[in-house]
């Protein structure tokens, strides 16, 4: 896929990657993409990516994933 921006300094000054990771945590965000393709938009492994989403306040913790680590939990503890 090829994304074609305004040539604008602004966005030279940001620079491809910072572009990217805009875009990725804007797409995750929005609820476009999951945290594993949007970490492949921005070229960075999950752990980074979460890491990232943290520092921008973007929740990566959802209903679904505490339904699954409740159940986790549940299991465990039958062991």
């Amino acid at each position: 896929m090829t994304i074609t921006l305004p040539d604008d300094p602004a966005l030279t000054e940001m620079g491809e990657a910072e572009i990217l990771l805009d875009l990725a945590c804007g797409a995750y965000a929005a609820g476009h993409v999951s945290r594993g393709v949007a970490a492949r938009m921005a070229g960075m492994d999950r752990h980074a990516f979460d890491q990232t989403l943290f520092a921008r306040h973007i929740p990566s913790y959802d209903e679904e994933r505490w339904a699954q680590d409740l159940e986790s939990l549940r299991a465990l503890r039958t062991l």
